[in-house]
């Protein structure tokens, strides 16, 4: 036996019927997810929620619908592995299982920053102050918006004065690097790639979508379990997200969450916390699928 694989954690088996079933349900509920948002986009429809999700995070759908077992599951009654594109995956004498002997070394001190991110964005206190002031700093002064074809709720000037009244409380830096040049100096701190890792806390939106990031990165090591809570995570928050934003979509059903009220606030500190509360789980399971990778290359 590959000595690797016996560093890895005690395997759980799953027999033939159950492994198709979980197969199964992955792929319809990855469809019924994306189906209808993969046809209106053949028709060159935009959507500012889904085109996020797969434009952003640049992960292809048909990887999305791909169910992996994730590392340390043994697979009974595989007969071959054609069909299962899993880089990784290896089968003798009809059990199939993803060989760290196999695993991309060069990718280690990825695994050992991401899961260290993870742990240390779990034990920091969530803020709820921001409000979802980043969008309206994306657009703050700008010659030139994101959404091009979606109106703005506000005329620029009032919009620029509601920026300047209540100036942006970002701790994410891949929110924070799309601040117009203008809008970046009111943001209450500044951020940089470099400290990246130390500034993330577990009430921001993007944070918890970036779950959805940090599932796919590893993927096939990673779940297909995990990936998919983390996606439908990141699809609520997106959706809170732009609710929030300056864009006026209700013609495409999302009601505004009004931030320049106080009414607003509120309901976005509500949805924020909720956000929170639903990433929980998602990152105890991140936390714990990188951590067996890790385990089994003696980390």
């Amino acid at each position: 036996m590959h000595t690797l694989l016996e560093r890895s954690p005690a395997m759980e088996t799953l027999p033939r019927r159950e492994w198709q079933e979980r197969r199964r349900r992955h792929r319809a509920r990855v469809s019924g997810l994306i189906d209808d948002y993969l046809q209106a986009r053949q028709r060159q429809e935009k959507d500012p929620v889904m085109d996020f999700l797969f434009e952003y995070y640049a992960f292809r759908p048909s990887h999305l619908k791909r169910w992996s077992p994730g590392f340390g599951v043994r697979l009974e009654g595989v007969e071959d592995l054609s069909g299962w594109e899993l880089d990784g995956l290896t089968a003798v004498e009809g059990v199939a299982w993803l060989d760290p002997g196999r695993f991309p070394r060069d990718r280690l001190s990825s695994l050992h920053w991401i899961l260290g991110m993870l742990k240390g964005t779990r034990k920091r206190a969530p803020n709820f102050g921001c409000y979802g002031m980043h969008e309206w700093a994306m657009v703050y002064k700008a010659d030139q918006v994101r959404h091009e074809q979606i109106p703005l709720r506000m005329e620029p000037d009032e919009l620029a004065r509601f920026v300047e009244s209540r100036p942006p409380a970002c701790t994410h830096f891949d929110a924070f690097r799309f601040f117009t040049e203008e809008a970046r100096p009111l943001n209450r701190r500044t951020l940089n790639r470099d400290s990246f890792a130390e500034n993330e806390q577990p009430g921001c939106l993007h944070t918890n979508m970036d779950l959805y990031k940090w599932a796919f990165k590893f993927q096939p090591w990673i779940s297909g379990e995990a990936l998919l809570e983390a996606f439908e995570l990141a699809l609520r928050a997106r959706i809170v997200d732009m609710k929030a934003s300056p864009y006026d979509l209700r013609e495409r059903g999302l009601e505004p969450i009004r931030i320049e009220t106080p009414e607003g606030r509120r309901e976005y500190v509500r949805r924020q916390n909720e956000l929170y509360e639903q990433s929980r789980p998602v990152r105890k399971r991140l936390i714990r699928e990188y951590g067996r990778l890790a385990k089994c290359f003696g980390t």
